[in-house]
C-alpha cells in the first residue's frame, strides 16, 4: 500500500527545519525507527555529510534515526532493504542526475510502491511525479532522463507563486512556464503553495494543509483546488 508525502517546502518562514510537518511525519513513519535519506540535491552546494546531518537532527526529534544513501557501499540495496525514504530538497537537475546515474530511480519507485513509507521535499517531491520538467531549478548539470518515479499521473511545481497585482517585474510567471510546458507536453500540473503537502496511502490522494493549489491542464484555464480535495482523478474532477 503506497504511503508518501509530497510536499512543496521543508521550511515555512519563521519556523524550523521540517516543522510544520512533524505531525504528518509522525503518522506517515509510524512503526518505522529508521530511515534512508537522499542527499543528492544539495541545497546551497552543502555537501552529503552536512544534509544528512541537518535530517537527523530534524527527524531525530520524532525518534527516528535517519541514514545517509551516499554511506551505502550498494546504494540499490540499502534502497530494497530500507524501511522508509526521505529525499531532501535543492536542485532537481542534480538530483535526478544523480539517481538516474547510479540507477537508483526505478529502484526507488519500486520500493514506494511497495509500501515504504516517503517524504520528498520541493526537489524530493518533483521526483514523485512523471518527469521533473516543472521544477523551477537551474540545469547546473544534465540528466540523462527527466523521467521521475511516477508516484502519481502528473507533475509538481513546488514552492508555486502567484503573481503579485501591480508588481513591476517583467519576468515571467510560475503560470506562464506552465503553459509553455503545455505546449509541448498534455500532463497535467499541480501549483503547491508553501505549507501545502499531497498525502497518499493506498488508493487515497488528498491535498493538505491550508491553501488551495493551483491546478493546470492542458488547453484549459487553470482553475483551484481546496485543501482537503482529492486528487485521484484531476480530469474527472474539472
Amino acid at each position: 500500500m503506497k504511503h508518501f508525502i509530497l510536499a512543496s517546502t521543508s521550511t515555512l518562514f519563521g519556523q524550523g527545519y521540517l516543522e510544520y510537518l512533524k505531525p504528518a511525519m509522525k503518522t506517515l513513519y509510524a512503526g518505522v525507527d529508521e530511515i534512508v535519506f537522499i542527499p543528492y540535491a544539495r541545497p546551497g552546494g552543502c555537501s552529503h555529510d552536512d544534509y544528512t546531518a541537518r535530517a537527523a537532527d530534524a527527524l531525530g526529534a520524532i525518534g527516528i534515526r535517519v541514514k545517509g544513501l551516499h554511506t551505502f557501499a550498494d546504494p540499490a540495496a540499502a534502497i530494497r532493504e530500507a524501511k522508509g525514504f526521505f529525499t531532501g530538497g535543492g536542485n532537481t537537475f542534480l538530483l535526478v542526475k544523480q539517481l538516474h546515474e547510479l540507477s537508483l530511480m526505478e529502484p526507488l519507485a519500486n520500493a514506494v510502491s511497495a509500501g515504504a513509507p516517503y517524504l520528498g521535499c520541493s526537489a524530493g517531491s518533483n521526483i514523485g511525479g512523471v518527469t521533473m520538467q516543472t521544477t523551477n531549478d537551474m540545469p547546473i548539470v544534465y540528466p540523462p532522463s527527466f523521467k521521475t518515479m511516477g508516484l502519481i499521473s502528473y507533475n509538481l511545481n513546488p514552492h508555486y507563486l502567484d503573481p503579485i497585482p501591480g508588481s513591476e517585474h517583467m519576468g515571467e510567471t510560475r503560470e506562464t512556464r506552465i503553459k509553455e510546458f503545455h505546449t509541448q507536453n498534455a500532463i497535467p500540473v499541480i501549483g503547491l503553495r508553501e505549507g501545502s503537502w499531497i498525502y497518499a496511502k493506498g488508493d487515497s490522494l488528498t491535498l493538505e494543509g491550508s491553501l488551495t493549489a493551483r491546478i493546470f491542464l492542458a488547453g484549459e484555464q487553470p482553475y483551484e483546488l481546496p485543501a482537503g480535495s482529492s486528487l485521484a482523478d484531476l480530469k474527472e474532477k474539472r
